[in-house]
């Protein structure tokens, strides 16, 4: 095994109350936000739909979702648009708000370390909690996220 096996490029993105460390390779796009479209009986977490290159695609609030703190787009906020896991061909992007510009990092296993423990209550959505050099990050359950947005929008067509 050769000594770059174990670094990846990965990106922090601040949400409102933490941040998320996510892999450079899942994120599409940056944009601005824009207020998205109302889902009707949408929960909170569900801000909307915004247009991106012909998509209508759903734009959570992970902050909101994981019941970390309530968040909303503003001046300053900016979108990633995020290439979903699952394989939906009908929706193979979706959208999380974010506060400012993500920042690209290198993952290493000496950089890298957990700080939950067995039995340590996460929030929903959340696989681990873990420190990258001096940046504390949740590392998001995306499988997850992508299930409950399928589960909401199939309930809400």
């Amino acid at each position: 095994m050769t000594e770059n096996a174990h670094i990846i490029r990965g990106v922090l993105i601040q949400v409102a109350g933490t941040r998320l460390l996510l892999p450079n390779a899942a994120i599409a796009e940056v944009m601005s936000f824009a207020p998205p479209e109302a889902i009707d009986d949408a929960p909170d977490w569900l801000l909307g739909r915004i247009r991106w290159r012909g998509w209508g695609l759903p734009l959570i609030s992970f902050s909101r979702y994981s019941g970390i703190a309530d968040e909303q787009g503003g001046l300053g906020s900016k979108v990633i648009v995020l290439k979903a896991l699952g394989g939906d061909t009908k929706r193979p992007y979706f959208a999380i708000l974010t506060q400012g510009f993500p920042r690209l990092v290198t993952v290493t296993d000496a950089a890298l370390s957990r700080l939950d423990e067995a039995g340590d209550e996460l929030p929903e959505g959340v696989l681990s909690r873990v420190r990258l050099s001096e940046d504390n990050a949740y590392v998001p359950d995306l499988e997850e996220l992508e299930a409950s947005l399928r589960e909401v929008i199939a309930q809400a067509a």
